[in-house]
Formats: C-alpha cells, sequence, structure tokens
C-alpha cells in the first residue's frame, strides 16, 4: 500500500518537466500546488474533485499540498493537527499553520523552489486574489507562478470518479419565503447601486439560493454544480440541462429569465464574450476566471446573493425555528436510547451511534439529510475536532469516558448543527472544571449585547475568557453562518480571532453558531455549540441617547446541557440563572412536540434532564 501512494508522488513529479501538460514557455516546474477547493471555491467537494486528499491521504475540510521535486507538504490548522498525523500518507511533513515555528505558504515556496524555479497550479481551483498575492510575492526573490491548464493529479488519478449528474429539485416557495422574481429584480437593483452591468455567481450555494433549487453533488450539501452569470437584459445558468426539473424547463417564467447552457460551456462561453464592462464577482472567483475577464473592469467583493442568503427572509427564519425543534426531539430519542444502551452493558460504538441518530433524524418531517459527517468521538477521539468514525475503525463508546456528538441535519425547511458532551457516569472534577469553563465562554457570548455593525473578530474572545482565565484555549473558530437547507457552514459572516471574521459585520436576521470547545490530546474534547439568531435590540432608556442600535443573541438550538458535567460551584448566580432559564425554554419549546409525536419516554427523559440546577 505505501508503494502505491509513494508511487502516486513520483508520477506527479514525472510530469513536472512533460511538455505535453505545461503551459506554453515553461520547459519545466520545480513545483505544484495542490488546493482543497473545486472550482467553486466549495469547503465541501465531490469525491471527482478530492484531489488533495488523493495525493496526501488526509481526508479534512482545510488544507494546501505543495509538491517539489524533493519536498512535499502539507499545511492544515488546528482543527486537523491530529487527523492529518493519523491519515498522511509517507513522503509529507505536516505543516501546522498558526504556530510561531511555521513558515508561511509563500515564505516556504521562497525557502525551497530554486533560483528562477516555476510554482504551477490548476488555475480552475486557486482563487484569482490569492494567485496574484502569491505570484507577486514569489517575483520579488526570482520565482515565479504559472497557471497549468491540465490537473498533474488528475493525470496519475487512474480511477478518478465520474462528475455527479444527480436530479436538482425545485425548493417551494412555503420554505424559500421569496420568489427567484423577486430575488432577481433585487438582484438587479443592488447590481445598479454599484454600477455594476454584469453579475457573475461561482459560488453553488448561491446559484441554489438564488434559483430556488437544491441537488445532492456534494454529499451533505444540497448544492449542484453550475454557474450564474446575469447580463444587462438576460441571464444565462451554466447547468446540464438534463439535471434541471420540470417545474423548471417547463415554466414560462423561468425560461424567459434564464438561458440554459451546458456547465463545461462556461469559462468558454465567458472568454468568447469578451467583456470590457464592469464585472461583479466574488471575491472567491477562481484564475481562469480572471483570464476569462481579462478587459473587464472587475468589482472583487461579496455579490448581493451572498449577502442576501445570509440575512434570513422572515420564511426562513421560521423554518430554521422550527426543523431545530424537530431536530431536538430526534435528539432527545438519542440520547434516550444510548443512556439505555451504555446502563445496560450493550456495546454501542461511535460508528453504530451515529448511525443510530441519523435513524431517529430521519423519523422527522422534511428531513433530507446529514448537514456533515457526525462527529460521533468517545474519550481520547474526542480531542481530534473534526474526527468522523468510520465502520470497523472506531472506538466503543464507554460509561467512563466522556462524549462529544457534533451532528447536524438537512430538512427542507432548515439547516441544524448543535454539539453537546456528555458523560455515562461520574465525570472527574477536572473534566467538569473544563467543561463548565467551556460553558462559561459560551454563556458570556450567548448574553453579549453589542452594536449594529460589529465583526466576529471583535467578539470572539467573549467565549474564550472562561478558558483564558485557567490558561487554557482551543484552536478553532467560535461560531459560523449556517445555510437555509444549504451549506452548514455559510458565510461571509462568522466569529473567529482570525483575519477572516474582520470582513462581515454580523447583521440582525443573520444565523450563527457559538462553539467554544476545549480539548485534551490523547485523553477528550469538549465542545458546546448552539445555533442562533441574531436580533435587533430595542432601545433601552440607557441607550435611548445613542445613534447606535445594539444586537443580541437567541438561541434557535434548544437541547438540554447535561448538569452533571457542570462544577456548579464556578457558575456565578447570573450563569446558572442562564442556564435555568435556557432549560426552562428547552422544556417549554420542545415537550409539547414529544408530546405530540407521541413519545412519552423521551418526554420523560426531556423533563427530567431541564430541571432547575440548584446549589448544594
Amino acid at each position: 500500500c505505501f508503494l502505491v501512494m509513494a508511487a502516486r508522488l513520483t508520477r506527479l513529479r514525472q510530469l513536472f518537466s512533460a511538455p505535453a501538460v505545461l503551459p506554453a514557455g515553461v520547459e519545466k516546474l520545480s513545483g505544484y500546488i495542490i488546493p482543497s477547493e473545486d472550482a467553486h471555491s466549495s469547503e465541501y467537494i465531490a469525491d471527482c474533485d478530492c484531489r488533495r486528499a488523493f495525493i496526501t491521504g488526509f481526508t479534512g475540510s482545510k488544507g494546501l499540498a505543495m509538491v517539489t521535486e524533493g519536498e512535499a507538504v502539507l499545511y492544515t490548522d488546528g482543527r486537523y493537527f491530529l487527523q492529518a498525523e493519523k491519515e498522511m500518507y509517507p513522503g509529507w511533513t505536516l505543516m501546522r499553520m498558526g504556530l510561531p515555528d511555521t513558515p508561511s505558504e509563500e515564505d516556504w515556496l521562497k525557502a525551497t523552489l530554486p533560483a528562477g524555479g516555476v510554482v504551477g497550479v490548476d488555475p480552475t481551483l486557486i482563487a484569482a486574489p490569492r494567485f496574484r498575492e502569491l505570484s507577486q510575492s514569489l517575483k520579488k526573490v526570482g520565482r515565479t507562478l504559472v497557471a497549468v491548464e491540465r490537473n498533474l493529479v488528475d493525470e496519475v488519478w487512474d480511477d478518478q470518479p465520474s462528475r455527479p449528474t444527480a436530479p436538482v429539485i425545485r425548493l417551494d416557495e412555503r420554505y424559500a419565503g421569496v420568489s427567484v422574481t423577486e430575488k432577481m429584480r433585487t438582484v438587479r437593483a443592488e447590481m445598479e447601486t454599484k454600477g455594476q452591468e454584469v453579475l457573475l455567481l461561482s459560488k453553488l450555494d448561491e446559484v441554489a439560493w438564488l434559483l430556488n433549487l437544491r441537488g445532492s453533488d456534494i454529499v451533505y450539501n444540497p448544492v449542484f454544480f453550475a454557474y450564474v452569470v446575469v447580463l444587462p437584459e438576460s441571464a444565462i445558468l451554466f447547468c446540464d440541462a438534463e439535471k434541471l426539473p420540470a417545474e423548471c424547463t417547463e415554466d414560462p417564467t423561468f425560461s424567459a429569465m434564464f438561458e440554459v447552457q451546458p456547465y463545461a460551456n462556461f469559462v468558454g462561453d465567458l472568454t468568447a464574450r469578451n467583456l470590457s464592462c464592469p464585472v461583479w464577482v466574488g471575491p472567491a472567483y477562481s484564475y481562469a476566471v480572471k483570464q476569462a475577464l481579462q478587459n473587464a473592469e472587475l468589482l472583487e467583493d461579496n455579490t448581493p446573493v451572498c449577502t442576501a442568503k445570509a440575512i434570513k427572509n422572515p420564511t426562513e427564519l421560521e423554518g430554521m425555528r422550527q426543523c431545530h425543534l424537530r431536530d431536538a426531539v430526534a435528539l432527545c430519542e438519542f440520547f434516550l436510547w444510548i443512556e439505555g444502551e451504555i446502563a445496560s452493558g450493550r456495546r454501542v460504538t461511535e460508528w453504530t451511534a451515529a448511525l443510530r441518530l441519523e435513524e431517529f433524524r430521519a423519523e422527522q418531517e422534511w428531513y433530507k439529510s446529514p448537514s456533515f459527517a457526525t462527529i460521533s468521538s468517545s474519550g481520547p477521539n474526542g480531542s481530534v475536532i473534526h474526527y468522523h468514525p468510520h465502520e470497523g475503525n472506531c472506538r466503543d463508546v464507554t460509561a467512563d469516558e466522556i462524549y462529544l456528538l457534533d451532528s447536524g441535519g438537512q430538512y427542507l425547511d432548515g439547516t441544524t448543527d448543535v454539539t453537546r458532551t456528555v458523560h455515562f457516569t461520574e465525570p472527574t472534577q477536572y473534566e467538569k472544571e473544563c467543561f463548565t469553563r467551556v460553558l462559561k465562554g459560551h454563556i458570556s457570548l450567548s448574553t453579549l449585547r453589542f452594536p449594529k455593525g460589529t465583526s466576529g473578530i471583535l467578539i470572539d474572545a467573549f467565549a474564550r475568557r472562561g478558558l483564558w482565565d485557567a490558561g487554557l484555549d482551543y484552536r478553532h473558530g467560535t461560531g459560523h453562518g449556517v445555510g437555509s437547507f444549504l451549506n452548514v457552514h455559510e458565510g461571509p459572516h462568522g466569529i473567529s480571532s482570525r483575519a477572516s471574521a474582520l470582513k462581515a459585520p454580523i447583521e440582525p436576521g443573520m444565523i450563527v453558531t457559538i462553539e467554544p470547545g476545549y480539548y485534551e490530546d490523547g485523553a477528550f474534547g469538549i465542545r458546546i455549540e448552539n445555533v442562533v439568531e441574531v436580533l435587533s435590540e430595542d432601545s433601552s432608556t440607557l441607550a435611548a441617547a445613542s445613534l447606535t442600535p445594539f444586537m443580541s443573541f437567541r438561541p434557535v438550538t434548544l437541547f438540554p446541557i447535561q448538569a452533571k458535567m457542570i462544577a456548579v460551584e464556578l457558575l456565578t448566580d447570573v450563569e446558572l440563572a442562564w442556564v435555568n432559564d435556557y432549560h426552562a425554554e428547552v422544556c417549554a419549546a420542545v415537550a409539547p412536540l414529544l408530546t405530540a409525536q407521541g413519545r412519552g419516554e423521551a418526554l420523560s427523559w426531556l423533563q427530567q434532564n431541564t430541571q432547575p440546577i440548584v446549589r448544594a
């Protein structure tokens, strides 16, 4: 097996001097860059686009591989350090992003490429701004970045899967809330305001949201491969027509709005048009698109669809609330089941637990699929932040270890993402203290009031304060946006200490997660995650003179936080009151649905796990 994996690198390096794949004027490559993303800059990708995983063995969603004649490195962030160490093939070196002694990708290339060296990348897989930035940085030290149109990994991937051709479904307006006609009207108005004659949509979730369509080309993400180009008097949907539902192809209104062209025609059509007018592109548009629009005046900014999708309309907000209630019913049934199994001494593995949870979710109305691979992790596997089990290669869930469950569902009316950390007997005092410090951070951010226009980077520290007080921290962001029956990770907003969380302010109507955590390598992981809605607050008397409106969060996730994991003595009275108030809200909201579905045992479980916590 190791020989096969090593042969992939050998074959890749042989292509560095193969004239058939090199761009004109380049005799030899000194290196090659393999991004994680697909041509749409997607975080999660179809099997056919998993090039970095094929060549490195690492299956996490974040990473960049770079190969030179003598070295092969994989860059990834703190969520995946442990996973990457386990999965990488021989011959690869892990570069831990964010650590002080890890050079940046640019600095590594500058130090590793020979003088005058040329490094290549597939222009469809790298964002144009990133290509420009990296090219300029390398040029200063006598190195060159070039676009290599034939992907070198594809050349050595003999059994590469085919591109998905699954049918697309129409999302009824009772779930979407706004018609495609109205969305297009809003988009064109924004284009006129910005002075843009053409809008290019390359992000798959933006295309799906605008068209009120959903697909299944990427597992867990209800999107499909397509582009949209909005022109002054028309619009083009680049999507293979046989995938589209009859409600679109036979609808005169849809046909009047969109000309349908094959997906593969996109770059060629753009090139042939030779646009020289203002064109609005998202910040993640590919360098291949940049080449096709070389004469256009480009606005590299979040598209009007990106913003409108993030700020949910009233129907989407209500759908998110309702699907989270049904999701809570499934979770009540799951924890009732697994507690019973563990108490009875019956074997439960991380894998079988994840399968059973999906079965409970599938019993709920409008359920379609998980929203990501369930993170069902027991004991030390919980310290692998984005761990997920595999059949035959996972641990048992035991009575004497912490169990972390991060999971979510896709429903026609919304998307869920929730994490709870529990113990099935008695946690140690140290485990309780760690859990409670995570909880204190969760409460701190959940109760925060902050001025409109605040970006996520400015509030991230509130979720870390309880951990920082004890000299602890976590290596991931605190929160991300969530789509409405769309991607579970949605921008442009987020809550993180990274600069990316500075770019988009948090606005009323947005949905975001709050998910601080703590992880001890080889021991356990703790995370508490709720989805919350951003609210615009009414001015209080004290703030009446302020011209700046304030915002706050309201929980959308309504599910108990395990009381036995809490070191109550570490909570202030205000924090304890928040837990009890939250549990009262959980019980009041979820109990009627459990009753209506005839789930008496699960109702008893919920009532027992939402009892007020009192100090000893």
